[in-house]
C-alpha cells in the first residue's frame, strides 16, 4: 500500500502532516516544485560541515556575509549556484578552505557531500559539482599580533 502526504497548510511557518494510506496504483496528483533558492540553501549547509571548510564565497559576497553574521542573518546559499532540471540538479559552489586541509580532499569532501544532500533532500541527481577553491584560511591571521611594529621603527613622518 502506498502512501500520500497531505500537509494542513496554514499561515504558520511550520503545518501538520497527516499520513493518508491510498490505494495500491492509485494515480498521485499534484506537482512538488523546489526554488533554486532552497535547492541552493541545501547545498550551502552540505558544504559548510565539510571538516576543511572555512567559508563559503568570494571576497565580495564574503564582506556582505561579514555584515550579515553581524545582525545574526547568515546567508546559506552564499558562494552557491545551482541549476535545477527535472531530475537532475548541477551545483558551483566557491569555498575558502582552512590551511592546512590537504584542498583536493575537501574539494572531494564537498562535492561527495553536495551530492548526497541533493539525492536525499531535494530527490534529485547531482550530476556536477563544481567545487572553486578561491582562498585559503590561516587560522593565525585572526589573532592579533601584539609584537609587530606597523611602523617599522621609524620616526614619525608626521606630527
Amino acid at each position: 500500500m502506498k502512501e500520500r502526504i497531505m500537509a494542513n497548510v496554514t499561515n504558520s511557518t511550520r503545518s501538520k502532516v497527516q499520513v493518508v494510506p491510498t490505494e495500491a496504483g492509485a494515480p498521485s496528483t499534484g506537482q512538488t516544485i523546489i526554488e533554486n533558492g532552497v535547492v541552493a540553501k541545501i547545498a550551502g549547509i552540505a558544504a559548510r560541515e565539510v571538516p576543511g571548510v572555512y567559508a563559503l564565497g568570494g571576497g565580495a559576497a564574503r564582506a556582505v556575509g561579514a555584515i550579515r553574521d553581524a545582525l545574526n542573518s547568515t546567508d546559506l546559499s552564499q558562494g552557491i549556484s545551482v541549476e535545477v532540471g527535472e531530475t537532475q540538479v548541477a551545483v558551483d559552489v566557491t569555498i575558502v578552505a582552512e590551511y592546512p586541509a590537504a584542498l583536493h580532499k575537501v574539494a572531494d569532501d564537498v562535492r561527495a557531500a553536495i551530492s548526497l544532500a541533493m539525492a536525499e533532500y531535494v530527490g534529485k541527481q547531482a550530476v556536477e559539482v563544481n567545487v572553486t577553491i578561491n582562498d585559503v584560511h590561516i587560522p593565525a591571521d585572526d589573532e592579533p599580533a601584539d609584537d609587530v611594529d606597523l611602523d617599522g621603527g621609524a620616526e614619525a613622518r608626521v606630527l
